[in-house]
């Protein structure tokens, strides 16, 4: 299956670094035994991150995947469209 981010992937798989060292630095908080707050608010920078990140795969899906499973035929498309909102749901409640 081909994916909608291949020109974006260098610059996610980027973001993801700095999100993978971003947790790695609240591990050492806690294990730091650092201010709850201090903790909670790279928490709430990592949430922000990965919210970021899947907000732009849900639109890279759509103009990609989506658009071309309407190019080949309307109940693909109608396919995708299905899996962006139910994606799109899935990140709203996270």
């Amino acid at each position: 299956m081909t994916t909608g981010y291949g020109l974006e992937r260098d610059d996610y798989l980027k973001r993801l670094a700095r999100i993978e060292g971003q947790v790695r630095g609240i591990a050492k908080m806690v294990e730091e035994d650092r201010y709850c707050i201090d903790v909670l608010t790279q928490i709430v920078s990592v949430t922000s991150a990965l919210r970021s990140l899947g907000l732009g795969l849900v639109d890279q899906h759509i103009r990609t995947c989506v658009r071309a499973g309407f190019e080949t035929d309307d109940e693909l498309g109608d396919e995708r469209i299905t899996e962006a909102t139910r994606s799109i749901e899935r990140l709203l409640r996270a």
